[in-house]
């Protein structure tokens, strides 16, 4: 699939996936204040108690972190920003008042990891997560993890 024709199949991905909608078997992931969590496939392990990370064998293949940032307003990114951050058209997958969620470092090979983050708003500021994966790892992963990524059940809205 050539890269035009990406960006349109992510985005008819992400129109018809509703957030935090956890696969069966999946396990869930908190940060370490316990206000944000996202969702990881079975056979990944958390990193431990209270850290808010979870990885697929080890760190070295896989890693998804989430985060909390308490008092900082959710947004979606604006236009000068982007073009600071030098985030293309093609790798930004949402920038709406739900979700962000973009590529920020593409494979170069095997042995080279992709990296995707995410934002989504909560009740007191915003809930964050990470993802690098290795290229053997689908990107379908990536985009299920981040469309579980929100606020802890209680703890303000969820993201559509």
């Amino acid at each position: 699939m050539g890269g035009s024709n990406v960006l349109p199949v992510l985005l008819l991905f992400l129109s018809t996936v509703s957030a935090q909608t956890v696969p069966p078997g999946w396990n869930t992931v908190k940060d370490t204040k316990g206000l944000c969590q996202i969702a990881v496939p079975p056979e990944w392990t958390s990193l431990g108690e209270n850290t808010g990370a979870a990885v697929f064998r080890e760190s070295t293949n896989a890693i998804a972190v989430v985060t909390s940032q308490s008092g900082q307003a959710f947004k979606p990114l604006p236009d000068p920003l982007l073009r600071s951050l030098d985030i293309p058209k093609e790798r930004m997958f949402e920038n709406t008042p739900k979700r962000i969620f973009y590529q920020d470092r593409v494979s170069k090979g095997l042995e080279s990891a992709n990296a995707y983050s995410s934002s989504v708003p909560a009740k007191n500021g915003t809930c964050s997560c990470h993802l690098v994966l290795l290229p053997n790892i689908s990107g379908e992963v990536a985009k299920k993890i981040v469309m579980t990524l929100g606020p802890v059940a209680g703890d303000g809205p969820t993201p559509n």
